[in-house]
C-alpha cells in the first residue's frame, strides 16, 4: 500500500514467542516481524524507526551481520527474513521493543505494544516461579540475557 500499512495481524502470546530470538545473548525481534505484529510494511517501519532513531541506542536496536544472519536463516526455518533483501534487519531488544511505543502511534500499536509487553513479562514471570528447577549456572545467564546484574539473581533466590 502506498501508505506503508499492511493487512493488519492479531498475534497471540504463542506467535509472539515464536519470534523471539536469542540473538548477541539478548532475546530480541526482527524487523521484519515486528513490522508485521504492527501492520506496516517494514520499509515503512524502519523508515518510522529512522525518523526517530535518537530513541533507539545501540541496546534498544541493532543490525544483524551477514554471520549472524546465516546464523538466524539455519537455526530457525521459520525466521522471517527474506533471501530477497539486500539490506541486513535490524534487530529490536525487549528495551527497544518498550521504546516503539513512543514512536509507533494509533490504537494498533497501542494494542500490539500491549501484547508484546505481556508476553516478555510472562517469559520473565516463568523463569521466577520456576527457579528452583533452573541450576545456578543457568540461572546466571538467564540473567545476563536479560541484562541483570548478580545482584538481581540474589535477589530472585
Amino acid at each position: 500500500m502506498a501508505d506503508g500499512k499492511k493487512e493488519i495481524v492479531i498475534v497471540d502470546d504463542k506467535t509472539i514467542k515464536e519470534k523471539i530470538y536469542l540473538i548477541r545473548g539478548q532475546k530480541a525481534m526482527l524487523d521484519t516481524d515486528l513490522a508485521e505484529i504492527y501492520g506496516y510494511t517494514t520499509r515503512a517501519f524502519n523508515q518510522q524507526v529512522r525518523n526517530n532513531i535518537e530513541k533507539f541506542d545501540d541496546d534498544f536496536m541493532f543490525r544483524l551481520d551477514k554471520i549472524e544472519l546465516e546464523d538466524l536463516r539455519s537455526n530457525f526455518l521459520t525466521a522471517n527474513v527474506s533471501p530477497k533483501s539486500r539490506s541486513l534487519p535490524y534487530v529490536f531488544t525487549e528495551q527497544g521493543i518498550y521504546m516503539l511505543m513512543t514512536v509507533l502511534k494509533g490504537e494498533l500499536a497501542i494494542t500490539q505494544s500491549k501484547a508484546l509487553i505481556r508476553t516478555f513479562k510472562q517469559m520473565k514471570n516463568y523463569i521466577i516461579e520456576n527457579r528452583d528447577f533452573i541450576s545456578s549456572k543457568e540461572l546466571a545467564q538467564i540473567a545476563i540475557q536479560t541484562n541483570k546484574n548478580t545482584n538481581d539473581i540474589a535477589e530472585i533466590k
